[in-house]
């Protein structure tokens, strides 16, 4: 294998892994671009729903990727946006059924906010600015990338709601067990002494917004100072 083949094989991949790695970590849609923040900050009251959340919007993503990037050439440039939305709805239709056929404790959790998965800008923005001029195996990386990091965000979120709020981790949605932090539910105890009883504000609206600002203002700080050292340098 000559030299400029090698070297054209790991151009290849550097682009792969980039296209794959910039939705998690520096185009995260949450933490960074800030979109889909009415799901994050609505069902992320606890891990569970917030890990039901981002896996029923990834699987959406890529699969609604994978047909915009297939369909691209055939879809006429008028109904562009209708047919990406019949596309998206046609697989948040399919997750909706599927919740509530196999998962319905967590479906009745996300509530409202499956079907709305429709018009998440994440979704939506990707069909129109990436997968309608990619190929597919790039649009998947991209979708791939962008899910995992959707998803990562609302796990986050929600294991801190949920531990600051409830002093546990619940997994009942998914029929699974509740692992608190004592013997004590909802309560944290040193010997015999109760440290930490759940703060309810953390479950609600409000605990959404600061803790998402808190994670804001912390990567911003950590971003300031890395972009300081490479100054330096």
């Amino acid at each position: 294998m000559s030299d400029q083949t090698t070297n054209n094989i790991e151009i290849k991949e550097n682009h792969y892994f980039k296209e794959f790695s910039k939705g998690i970590i520096r185009e995260n849609p949450v933490f960074i671009l800030l979109l889909g923040l009415c799901p994050t900050l609505a069902v992320t009251t606890s891990l569970a729903n917030g890990l039901g959340m981002g896996v029923a919007a990834t699987f959406v993503l890529l699969c609604s990727n994978i047909l915009v990037s297939l369909l691209k050439n055939f879809i006429p440039e008028k109904v562009r946006i209708p047919s990406y939305i019949v596309i998206i709805a046609s697989f948040v239709t399919v997750v909706d059924l599927f919740l509530k056929g196999y998962v319905p404790l967590l479906a009745a959790s996300l509530g409202i906010f499956v079907p709305l998965i429709v018009v998440n800008c994440i979704i939506l923005g990707r069909a129109e600015a990436f997968a309608n001029r990619n190929t597919v195996v790039i649009s998947i990386l991209d979708a791939l990338g962008n899910g995992i990091g959707f998803t990562l965000a609302l796990c986050i979120i929600g294991v801190i709601r949920e531990i600051l709020g409830t002093a546990a981790i619940s997994f009942k949605t998914f029929g699974g067990p509740v692992y608190n932090f004592s013997t004590q539910a909802g309560s944290i105890l040193i010997g015999d002494i109760e440290i930490y009883k759940g703060a309810t504000i953390f479950i609600l609206p409000a605990g959404a917004f600061f803790v998402l600002g808190v994670l804001l203002a912390a990567l911003n700080a950590i971003n300031a100072k890395i972009e300081a050292k490479r100054k330096k340098k």
